[in-house]
């Protein structure tokens, strides 16, 4: 029995995991590379994975950096299925089309470039015929249910409150007289986030594969998160300034919104124009309400008495490129939540174009900003960007609100990983820390081995985890 790391060792982006015994071959996620130089390349690599050799493919969640290289292998001849719960599965498809889309745009006018310049023309990663084969071979797994995926191989999922439909995998490999029960933790949510549950970590492992995301601090309590929010919100509205919030268009979108909805419900907050400037997030939403079993009790609530979309009466959501580009021209008091959560791409990046140089415009940062992305730069202070090979002036206030993370902070991933350890000290799983930045990792392996005794593991790109 071999593991085998395909990306987000040492990094954020890029989650897989090759799992290999002597008779099966499954793959845990198969996420892009996203904000570094070589992204685009890397996202042409299959690694270790021969597509055509796979027997399943198991997805933790929907988000790219986990899911964005699966139309890859389905147009390299890959027939595995591919397992997820409902909701996984159905924002999958809704991320992967929204990126084929904007992926065949971009690559129209760079050839149309290159065709200028006498250069032969290139091809994209995949298209929207790999998407609709990738849709073929999926297959729906719900919570809490045992089920084969391969020769000796089962899976289960749990609850993790990170996205709609997001879990952590408990996988029960036997291959001959061995058996191991190995975790992949996913991405995990932090407890009492709104609409979702809270995570349900597995009881017991012989390995666990830890994300380390925020693996060197804890986020702030959320209650003082979202008075903070709501008063940086409010007095930008009474100062007649516009609010642009990048947000990634599942879950961040739907966090945000809600909110809102509940600051004015309470009347912390005044009603104001609110502008959901995302094609994708507005279909996100609407898969959201179809999968309402998932929300929490609150959540569930106020969504079946429509409390919440009263709260929202004053939400516009623009359906063209050209609406979007009119709200660059809007006089006074708004809320623009625009599509791009790293702002390295979607419809937040003209709105930051137009905005930036302005001081009447302030950018609030509520997710996770990765090394060598825009958002990063403008989180660390940068006075001065580049967008569209121009440089832009940073004259807008940037506001860092921690608080909204969908991943679990330090104290809750130990938590998470209690749950796996037996009470005495020194002993319990092999653990692994992966989907990290190598300073988050070395500080949660410090972290894990004080609480717990156990040594974590970092491993690096090309590394094979023996069991």
């Amino acid at each position: 029995m071999r593991i085998t790391p395909c990306g987000a060792v040492g990094e954020v982006t890029g989650s897989g995991y090759l799992v290999e015994t002597e008779e099966a071959r499954v793959l845990v996620d198969f996420g892009s590379f996203q904000g570094t130089p070589d992204a685009s390349e890397r996202n042409q690599s299959f690694g270790p994975v021969d597509p055509t050799r796979l027997d399943a493919i198991v997805l933790t969640h929907a988000h790219t950096d986990h899911t964005g290289r699966l139309p890859l292998l389905a147009g390299r001849g890959c027939v595995a299925p591919v397992w997820g719960t409902e909701a996984t599965l159905d924002l999958t498809m809704l991320l992967l089309r929204d990126a084929a889309g904007h992926a065949a745009e971009d690559l129209a006018r760079l050839n149309r470039r290159r065709f200028r310049a006498g250069q032969p023309p290139l091809r994209g990663l995949y298209d929207r015929e790999d998407i609709e084969r990738l849709e073929t071979l999926m297959r729906p797994l719900p919570y809490d249910r045992v089920e084969g995926v391969a020769h000796g191989i089962t899976i289960r999922y749990r609850e993790n409150g990170h996205i709609l439909g997001s879990t952590n995998i408990e996988m029960s490999i036997r291959d001959g007289e061995r058996h191991r029960t190995v975790v992949f933790s996913g991405d995990i949510g932090p407890k009492g986030s709104p609409i979702l549950r809270d995570p349900v970590p597995p009881t017991a492992a012989d390995l666990v594969f830890l994300e380390s995301t925020y693996g060197d601090r804890d986020h702030g309590p959320q209650t003082e998160t979202i008075a903070r929010f709501h008063e940086l919100l409010r007095d930008a509205m009474w100062q007649h300034k516009v609010v642009i919030i990048p947000a990634f268009a599942i879950g961040r979108t739907q966090s945000v919104l809600y909110h809102i909805a509940e600051g004015i419900r309470s009347g912390a907050l005044p009603e104001f124009p609110i502008y959901l400037d995302s094609p994708m997030a507005s279909k996100a939403t609407a898969t959201y309400r179809k999968h309402q079993d998932l929300y929490d009790q609150e959540a569930h609530h106020l969504s079946t008495t429509g409390a919440l979309r009263e709260a929202l009466g004053h939400l516009v959501e623009t359906d063209s490129v050209e609406a979007s580009k009119r709200l660059n021209d809007m006089d006074g008091s708004c809320v623009i939540i625009a599509g791009g959560g790293m702002c390295e791409g979607g419809r937040v990046v003209h709105h930051l174009k137009h905005h930036l140089p302005s001081n009447r415009a302030e950018i609030f940062v509520v997710g996770y900003m990765a090394d060598g992305t825009l958002g990063r730069e403008l989180v660390d202070g940068a006075k001065q960007v580049v967008i569209d090979r121009d440089p832009i002036a940073v004259r807008a206030a940037v506001r860092k609100l921690n608080g909204f993370s969908a991943h679990a902070g330090q104290s809750e991933l130990v938590e998470w990983l209690g749950a796996m350890v037996p009470s005495s000290k020194g002993r319990g799983p092999r653990v692994v820390l992966t989907h990290g930045e190598n300073p988050q990792r070395a500080a949660l392996a410090m972290r894990v081995r004080e609480r717990f005794g156990i040594e974590a593991e970092l491993p690096m790109p090309g590394d094979i985890i023996e069991l």
